[in-house]
């Protein structure tokens, strides 16, 4: 009896160490993206005299003001919509097909297809040889300069082509070709239904690269109405530390644009962030399947 009750002490211990210790870590993730939050509606002086640590001080929304009535953020939004989705359909179609034709073991040359596109992983061209690429194929200040340049991404590839190989047998399409289908349409009608997962991942891996990428867009866009909602932000936010740099006058009013500047930055981190945060509460499952896949042996 005492052994049991010392064993059920010692294990009482652990859990409470263990949810104590997760609790101080949940806390030091959770809490700066709150305070991003209250402090992008908090007058600045309130932050910068540290009066803003739970609870939002003196409400103020002259930073999402600022921002709203910027009116390349709407058209920003609309372009990273228009990216992300027509990206994402076009990423995800290529990937899914092109790592369903690895997986199989008939398909002639597949070991070095599959080294060729490990190899794009370590190693490319380089930004000259690929802005001028993109240039002779005509698609500078275009759409199509932000979404083909990165239409399939080799680790997504590699991480759906060892979905298929571990969780779609071979005797599946075997079946299915003996039954009268096509290739086509076995891929269509019998393998892409039992691999709702890898599409689910892919999906979310590739409209969350899409949402947050600028820097292709930065090379190959000219025109502003073109520009993607980050791209934009991050235009506003140089042109609003310039402001406050160039402000002339005393130091007050120096002080007072930087503060301004310091709460824009806080509205732009909420305006880039909340549409994915949205999402990612219904994807989540398929999130956490994504991390145990990619650790499965390829």
């Amino acid at each position: 009896m005492k052994r049991k009750k010392l064993h059920i002490s010692s294990n009482r211990i652990f859990d409470l160490v263990n949810y104590t210790l997760l609790f101080f870590m949940a806390a030091a993730v959770l809490y700066p993206l709150y305070f991003v939050v209250i402090a992008s509606f908090s007058d600045p002086n309130a932050i910068y005299a540290g009066e803003v640590i739970f609870l939002p001080k003196k409400v103020s929304f002259e930073g999402y003001q600022m921002l709203f009535d910027e009116q390349l953020l709407w058209s920003g939004y609309w372009n990273t919509i228009r990216y992300t989705v027509i990206g994402t359909l076009i990423n995800v179609v290529l990937t899914v097909c092109a790592a369903y034709a690895l997986s199989r073991r008939k398909l002639p040359g597949r070991k070095g297809l599959t080294l060729f596109v490990t190899f794009t992983m370590f190693f490319n061209g380089g930004l000259i040889s690929t802005y001028l690429l993109v240039q002779k194929m005509g698609m500078i200040n275009s759409m199509w300069a932000v979404i083909f340049p990165v239409a399939v991404g080799p680790w997504n590839l590699i991480v759906a082509r060892s979905f298929f190989e571990t969780t779609v047998p071979e005797e599946l399409h075997e079946v299915a070709c003996i039954d009268g289908c096509s290739e086509i349409r076995a891929f269509i009608s019998v393998i892409l239904p039992v691999s709702k997962a890898i599409v689910a991942i892919m999906v979310l891996f590739y409209a969350v690269s899409h949402w947050n990428s600028y820097f292709n867009a930065m090379l190959y866009l000219t025109d502003e109405e073109l520009y993607p909602l980050q791209l934009v932000l991050r235009n506003l936010l140089i042109q609003t530390d310039m402001t406050a740099m160039s402000t002339s006058g005393d130091m007050t009013s120096l002080a007072q644009q930087q503060r301004i500047a310091d709460q824009i930055k806080y509205g732009v981190i909420i305006i880039s962030s909340v549409p994915v945060l949205a999402m990612y509460p219904f994807v989540q499952k398929y999130f956490a399947q994504g991390v145990t896949i990619g650790a499965i042996k390829g």
